[in-house]
């Protein structure tokens, strides 16, 4: 991403026209043009009062209509875990976004975010600069903040598939889900008799390895961060249990040294993914099982479902994930939502 200083020098030596490309549509190209020429300066108090004034009164003439209808499109559309990507926004102003449309509707314009609390208009201009640098998403200092280690949003964009791997107590979950959205292969895997006795690493290893020996070949794969406290001395053969099936997981699915480089495991927390299906409680994560079986419903009716899949493979989903006592699948379901996530917020 674009440093905000590096945007404002830019300007300020010769308050040149910038060029951007709408995240919407590559083929748009916004310009911005600053009117002040000492914005990285130190302003006195009347100094200061004065450029915010003028800032007040330039703020819609200083953005192209191009770069208004961009901006409020974002502002107006995104979803709360994606307006986190926005450097601006992260913590309680995405929040702020989201109440304040659900409360008084979409903002009609730019200067009406000055209703929003704590949204001055020096903050606002900083706002519009942090998401109009965002426009160019093949930039390889775009990062996709959702991942660990970080990875450039180009890399996951032009990336054919990926394999979405979640786990738990017994059971491993993936699914094979390409850019368009397509669920290619979907599956759980009872495999794990190992919490109530010893955890020998090569009893781990045999199992897990068991597992990606039948993986299909992807691109990347992502993993469910463990969210499971380790300050819980009580849990902790959970910990462990769930921290060696991870520690495996990176080392058998990431290339051997020397062969290749390019890292191709990482890992989401829980809780971006139930932002962005918005099944959060409080700070916690609710089942995602009744998420995925109206996206499995509305593959079978809507034209242009959110995802796609197999029309040999619809039924048996849905038959499949009809909840039947205990068994859930959540894992299975978990696995297909967090691929989704990862899709769409490098795709936003």
């Amino acid at each position: 991403m674009l440093g905000y200083r590096r945007v404002l020098i830019a300007a300020t030596a010769g308050r040149r026209l910038i060029g951007w490309s709408c995240p919407f549509s590559r083929s748009e190209r916004c310009r911005v043009v600053h009117s002040s020429s000492s914005l990285d300066r130190q302003d006195t108090p009347q100094e200061g009062t004065s450029l915010e004034k003028n800032m007040k009164s330039n703020l819609e003439k200083d953005f192209s209509p191009e770069q208004r209808e961009v901006l409020l499109r974002l502002l107006n559309t995104a979803s709360e875990s994606q307006l986190d990507c926005v450097k601006e926004l992260q913590g309680k102003k995405a929040a702020s976004i989201v109440q304040y449309r659900e409360q008084y509707g979409p903002f009609p314009n730019l200067d009406t975010l000055r209703s929003v609390p704590n949204f001055h208009t020096p903050f606002i201009y900083r706002l519009c600069l942090s998401i109009l640098s965002l426009n160019d998403r093949t930039d390889p200092e775009v990062i996709a903040k959702f991942l660990k280690p970080d990875i450039p949003v180009c890399r996951l964009q032009e990336a054919e598939s990926i394999i979405s791997i979640v786990f738990g107590l017994r059971k491993l979950a993936w699914a094979h889900v390409d850019r368009s959205l397509t669920v290619r292969e979907w599956q759980q895997k009872e495999c794990f008799h190992l919490v109530k006795g010893k955890h020998l690493p090569e009893v781990y290893l045999e199992t897990i390895s068991s597992v990606v020996s039948v993986l299909p070949q992807a691109d990347y794969y992502i993993l469910e961060k463990p969210s499971v406290s380790s300050q819980n001395t009580s849990l902790f053969p959970v910990v462990l249990h769930l921290r060696t099936v991870e520690a495996m997981l990176y080392c058998l699915l990431n290339p051997r040294i020397g062969e290749e480089k390019e890292q191709r495991v990482f890992s989401m927390n829980r809780s971006t993914v139930g932002k962005h299906f918005e099944i959060m409680v409080g700070e916690a994560r609710t089942s995602g099982v009744e998420v995925v079986q109206r996206l499995i419903a509305e593959a079978s009716i809507a034209p242009k479902p959110r995802v796609t899949f197999p029309p040999e493979l619809l039924r048996q989903y849905h038959q499949q994930l009809q909840p039947r006592g205990q068994n859930r699948y959540e894992e299975m379901c978990d696995a297909l939502l967090q691929a989704v996530t990862c899709y769409e917020l490098a795709l936003f």
